[in-house]
């Protein structure tokens, strides 16, 4: 279906988030409207997961690639995991160069043509097309990785964009865009810290904002720190599940000194998906081969099973619940079941807090870079914004009522704030 030429052009605001993605319209009276999309747990929710899917099926005697995205690709992956790809965490894959293309169904295909085809299919799931849409993109302040190239990153997502067909796109660092959600609440000109917890990235932006001057906006001062909610959930699974899986284990090789079991087996671990790559007869008997000499060969099993079922979803639901918890609670239970193997582990907020210092301390040093690129101190801070799911974690919180007082810390729109910043937003051209 096409549209004339004097269609009228929808505002757009798309968050494309590490974890989340999210579609924000703007109407001509300046009114916002969330897309929502299916959802694997009842209701239709206003994110959709940055998940694709991708398999072949037989049409008309040839093999046809099939895709789905969101609730539907970890359903899809689910039914058929052995010949269903399933990409995720794009983002984290834009600012690195090592990173260019993968093997797909004997293919190669680019990083761009990956985030062009989640971005299309998330299109069509709004009902909007691509070529009839202004939209306004977010990017991090730095982008994910320990040798991230910025201006990679900006460059390929401005091509990923291109790609889905997208001819007028504009982008916004995402924390500016939150502060223009939060800018709506104001009467009076703020100087405004806005922190931004994503997935794979935290940003923090301190924004000058006037609504008596037509909504006059001032950026001051930018910092990003290449870690947030995933990085946590990676600290439970370190702490609590690895050693159920045999990561403390020692093996012998012909009866020599023990030595430690591969730590790489476990790296996979917070990323779930990333166990089907080692469902592979090779790596699966090297496991066995291990277990044989093993200390605790029944912990190596647990693991070998783990991977072999295909329970890395499961076991990362149970971890993301036990971490949303702890941000109410005192303490929390993390259960697991599989074949074999129970895990019933009581976590404690102080344990927890104890596990991500490392991290605070990082996150910590990104809001004081922040703040000092713009040339302030913290008294001259008027409010604090704070949006994304980390923010509900006390010890994050507890970054920002220390230096600004609680009484300036707000929260809001955790998930959607900016998308519909973007959509509220008149982007001005990005500082290099």
């Amino acid at each position: 279906m096409t549209h004339s030429s004097s269609a009228p052009i929808v505002r757009l605001g798309i968050d494309f988030g590490t974890t989340n993605s999210v579609l924000v319209l703007r109407d001509a009276d300046g009114g916002t409207r969330t897309i929502r999309f299916p959802s694997s747990s009842g209701p239709e929710s206003e994110t959709c997961r940055t998940l694709l899917a991708l398999w072949q099926e037989m049409v008309g005697g040839r093999r046809h690639v099939e895709r789905a995205i969101g609730a539907e690709a970890i359903e899809a992956y689910l039914d058929d995991p052995a010949e269903t790809r399933l990409i995720m965490s794009m983002k984290s894959y834009l600012a690195q160069a090592s990173f260019r293309e993968t093997q797909l169904f004997g293919q190669r295909v680019t990083l761009e043509t990956l985030i062009s085809t989640f971005l299309r299919a998330l299109m069509d799931a709004g009902h909007l097309q691509p070529e009839r849409c202004a939209v306004t993109v977010g990017r991090p302040v730095r982008f994910v990785g320990d040798n991230a190239d910025n201006d990679l990153g900006e460059a390929r997502l401005r091509a990923s964009f291109a790609e889905a067909g997208f001819a007028d796109v504009a982008l916004m660092l995402e924390p500016e865009a939150a502060g223009w959600t939060f800018a709506q609440r104001l009467n009076r000109p703020a100087t405004v810290l806005v922190g931004d917890f994503g997935g794979g990235t935290s940003d923090f932006s301190v924004m000058r904002f006037d609504p008596t001057s037509h909504g006059a906006t001032e950026a001051l001062g930018y910092a990003g720190v290449g870690l947030a909610g995933d990085q946590f959930d990676k600290r439970i699974i370190d702490n609590v599940v690895a050693p159920y899986l045999g990561r403390d284990c020692t093996f012998s090789i012909m009866g020599g000194e023990p030595l430690p079991v591969p730590v790489e087996w476990y790296a996979s671990l917070s990323r779930w998906h990333r166990l089907s790559l080692m469902r592979t007869p090779r790596i699966l008997n090297e496991i066995a081969d291990v277990a044989r000499t093993a200390s605790e060969p029944e912990r190596l099993m647990n693991l070998i099973e783990l991977i072999r079922e295909q329970n890395g979803q499961l076991l990362y639901n149970a971890v993301s619940t036990t971490k949303r918890t702890l941000s109410t609670e005192d303490q929390a239970s993390l259960t697991f079941r599989q074949k074999g193997l129970v895990i019933e582990e009581t976590v404690s907020r102080a344990d927890f807090e104890s596990w991500i210092a490392p991290d605070i301390e990082q996150l910590g040093e990104g809001i004081d870079q922040a703040v000092a690129q713009a040339g302030l101190s913290a008294d001259r801070i008027d409010r604090v914004f704070l949006t994304g799911g980390t923010s509900f974690v006390p010890a994050v919180r507890a970054l920002f009522t220390s230096r600004f007082g609680e009484e300036k810390v707000e929260k809001g729109g955790e998930f959607v704030s900016v998308a519909e910043g973007l959509a509220l937003a008149e982007p001005t051209p990005l500082a290099a």
